[in-house]
């Protein structure tokens, strides 16, 4: 549910901000008051898109900010906008509701917020998507198209039936997936045969070589050792004679004589020469340990160079692949991988290109029988629609008007299903019904849609649908039944409407008037709450101007408590 919005700077509205209650809420003014600019806030609200011309006369931008509650939306529905929120990066605020804002630059730039960060418009349609539904006089007009009245007829069905609408969906995707793969594969079998060539034989010339992670740097570092060897030895065992030092030259070693200065320190009885004679000790216990390292150096040093040829050998069989495939070793096994994994998606083959086909079929004839089943739940949809949006016409002045929803197979295959949907009207009994863009007039088109609104929201909690002047056209009893249907749809939904009939406004729990002020600069508009007083005033001016006259504030009295008459009758009904 809508619980407030704020406006900022956009076109008659200079700054005015309203909250919306639960229930029918009328939103009625003189023409030019700036009715269409709180639309235009909501549909900016809801992604809608941003026209620099709307921003206001001299400010430098328009800004608007709306908060949506997730208590008492169905829980899939609360559940979706949460996620939603929180793949933005957003958060809910601490009264769990989610802050959307919207700002058009006079420049034409736009941008979005989505509890509290930045995000793109198509986040705030996908989020206020799921609660807010906008029907307006363009609303109407996509009514007449074939998609919406497809999507119109799918809403009808409960959990069941859109099972049926995402299993098609997927099994569409599959479908298209596997019959482009063949069809590439089929068309250009000579170029990705050559190109699975090219993948076997660098495949190939990896495997020959068989390196080792790693391997490059451990082989140059040995080639190193292996190119001064005889300096490597010479170093090492000098290192070592001057550490154990020369028996047979009868010279002592720095571990010796080190040892004999410990003793020497250690033979007398004095603190400070104690503590020199322990540092020696531990200099000794160092040497000797420098000394086995050195020992297992010279060792471990080959007698001869003999295997340096084939080492660099080796080396240049690896600088090789680091030349062709990537940077380093372990760079050329991830290239060699994923190379496997290409080539494992390039057999063209004739039996692979069979399989293939055979995969494509079955996936066909999957779809084929998900269509078929969901072809079959719009066929009892279709029944059951076009009654009850029958049934809602009659009580809209329209009583003998048939709704009908025809099904055509459309010799496809879509995303969708195999159906087209078209929607037609009879105007009167016996006549036939043809199809909304050629049958319906703006009014009957006005009925017809909240008609299906009434139907279609019956099973849904916590919206926000909000009509602009669908009224447009009506008027007399059927702008009453209107205005009492509005009322039956708001028993269960967040109703908002922008009306020009006092017979609808009349119906409203809350009435919202929007009116010029004045000021220095551009005029601006601010939208108050009427109480029943400034209720009854309002509801005169909008019969023909009568509020200056005490005739005209019965009559609007009259039919105020009328409709208060007719809401508690269905209220206990």
């Amino acid at each position: 549910m809508l619980t407030d919005l704020a406006i900022r700077d956009l076109g008659a509205i200079g700054s005015s901000a309203v909250e919306f209650s639960p229930g029918l809420t009328v939103l009625t003014g003189e023409t030019g008051a700036g009715k269409t600019m709180l639309v235009t806030g909501l549909r900016l609200l809801a992604g809608g898109r941003a026209d620099a011309g709307r921003v206001r006369e001299g400010a430098a931008k328009a800004v608007v900010e709306g908060h949506i509650a997730l208590a008492g939306l169905d829980a899939p529905v609360a559940e979706s906008v949460r996620a939603a929120v929180a793949d933005c990066g957003g958060e809910l605020d601490e009264n769990g509701e989610a802050l959307l804002v919207r700002q058009v630059s006079a420049k034409g730039r736009s941008r979005a917020w989505v509890g509290g960060r930045a995000a793109p418009a198509a986040a705030l349609a996908g989020i206020a998507g799921e609660v807010i539904a906008i029907h307006g006089q363009n609303d109407q007009l996509r009514l007449l198209g074939a998609g919406e009245q497809r999507a119109a007829l799918d809403r009808m069905g409960a959990a069941a039936h859109r099972r049926l609408v995402a299993a098609v969906a997927e099994r569409h995707g599959r479908w298209r997936a596997l019959a482009k793969d063949l069809a590439e594969r089929t068309e250009r079998r000579r170029e990705l045969a050559m190109r699975a060539d090219q993948l076997r034989f660098a495949i190939g010339e990896i495997d020959a070589v068989d390196p080792e992670p790693g391997e490059d740097a451990e082989l140059a570092r040995t080639i190193r050792r292996l190119q001064d060897v005889d300096g490597l030895r010479e170093a090492a065992l000098g290192a070592l004679g001057a550490i154990d030092g020369d028996p047979a030259a009868d010279a002592a070693g720095a571990a010796d004589l080190l040892g004999r200065a410990g003793s020497l320190l250690g033979a007398v009885e004095d603190p400070e020469l104690a503590e020199l004679a322990e540092r020696l000790g531990t200099l000794t216990s160092v040497l000797a340990d420098v000394s086995a390292d050195l020992g297992r150096f010279a060792e471990a040093l080959p007698a001869e160079a003999g295997d340096l040829d084939g080492l660099l050998s080796r080396q240049a069989e690896l600088r090789t692949l680091t030349r062709k495939y990537a940077p380093d070793l372990a760079g050329v096994l991830a290239w060699r991988d994923k190379a496997a994994r290409t080539l494992d998606g390039l057999d063209v083959s004739e039996d692979a290109l069979e399989r293939l086909a055979g995969e494509v079929a079955a996936a066909e004839a999957d779809y084929d029988a998900a269509a078929a089943k969901l072809t079959a739940s719009r066929r009892r949809l279709a029944g059951r629609l076009a009654e009850a949006v029958t049934a809602e016409l009659a009580g809209l002045a329209m009583p003998e008007a048939r709704f009908a929803v025809d099904l055509a197979d459309s010799g496809g295959r879509a995303e969708h299903g195999r159906d087209e949907v078209v929607f037609g009207l009879a105007g009167h009994a016996g006549g036939g019904a043809r199809p909304l863009a050629t049958s319906a007039s703006g009014g009957e088109l006005s009925r017809v849609m909240l008609a299906l609104e009434v139907v279609l929201a019956a099973g849904d909690t916590g919206r926000t649908l909000i009509f602009d002047e669908v009224d447009a056209g009506v008027g007399g009893r059927a702008a009453v039944e209107i205005g009492r249907r509005l009322a039956r749809l708001a028993a269960g939904n967040q109703v908002i409407v922008v009306t020009h009939l006092p017979q609808v406004a009349a119906y409203a729990d809350t009435h919202l008037h929007v009116a010029k002020g004045s000021g220095e600069g551009a005029a601006s508009s601010a939208v108050a709450e009427l109480d029943r007083g400034a209720r009854i005033a309002e509801l005169a001016r909008m019969l023909a101007g009568l509020d200056d006259t005490a005739s005209g504030r019965a009559h609007a009295a009259d039919l105020l408590e009328r409709a208060e008459a007719d809401r508690r009758a269905d209220a206990a009904g």
